[in-house]
């Protein structure tokens, strides 16, 4: 009898290093993540988490190691993969619509020839009723407010119909109504079987929005499930002495473990 073959997994990193002027930001990063798990990268200002997600597409080179997507090289599975970049990173005054940048998640199946099918505009205009934009789809994107921009791009993510998803801080600087929507999307695409990797900055919500938790400060401190990695020894390891204004947050996790 033959053992079937384990399928590889959707994120695999081995002694990955990345420097910017010779400085290393990110250190001999070893990770596998399990399908199906939404996962919260944490850690200080200047920990690499950004980077990490940049890395993993190939956007920042590394100084050595290697990275697999569902056991190959990003170039190989690039459509299998979703990113929702900083809202800060994003040139907000291009002269384009909401259903336009939306569409923009249909070109890695369509190829760049091809126009969008009429089941392509459908696609959209479902990812777009998702975020709740849908009566938005003909505004110029820098009409919107931050979080209506951060719902587009995860309408756009959507509509790639990826596997993995990388989200670096979809949280900052959205109102109430966007956070709960981001949530019940990641829970949604989570429920599908999809992998999720998000860069999160609020203690206090990492440890309910995510199954596990990645902590990081230009190297790993630790990966596993939230309730074994939330805990005061290594949130205290990951932030040093910068923990002072979260120390509320510290006092929470050690009384509840108790």
């Amino acid at each position: 009898m033959h053992d079937t073959p384990r399928p590889a997994p959707p994120l695999e990193i081995h002694d990955l290093t990345v420097a910017y002027h010779r400085k290393p930001v990110l250190y001999g990063i070893d990770l596998e993540i399990p399908p199906g798990q939404l996962v919260g990268i944490v850690g200080p200002n200047g920990a690499g988490k950004s980077t990490l997600i940049k890395a993993i597409m190939g956007v920042v080179p590394a100084a050595s190691g290697w990275i697999k997507i569902f056991g190959e090289p990003f170039k190989k599975n690039l459509t299998r993969v979703g990113y929702v970049p900083q809202r800060e990173s994003v040139d907000w005054d291009f002269p384009v619509n909401v259903m336009d940048v939306v569409l923009m998640g249909r070109y890695g199946q369509l190829g760049l020839i091809k126009r969008p099918s009429r089941r392509d505009y459908e696609i959209a205009r479902e990812c777009l009723e998702k975020v709740q934009l849908l009566a938005y789809a003909d505004r110029q994107i820098a009409n919107l407010s931050g979080g209506q921009q951060q719902r587009v791009f995860l309408a756009r993510a959507l509509a790639q119909e990826s596997d993995l998803y990388l989200m670096d801080e979809p949280f900052a600087g959205v109102d109430a109504a966007t956070e709960s929507a981001i949530v019940t999307l990641l829970q949604e695409l989570k429920n599908r079987g999809k992998t999720i990797l998000v860069v999160h900055h609020d203690l206090p919500t990492a440890r309910s929005y995510f199954d596990m938790l990645l902590l990081i400060n230009t190297r790993v401190v630790a990966f596993g499930p939230t309730d074994e990695v939330f805990t005061p020894e290594l949130l205290q390891t990951t932030y040093g002495g910068r923990l002072t204004i979260l120390s509320e947050v510290i006092q929470q996790v050690g009384s509840s473990a108790r």
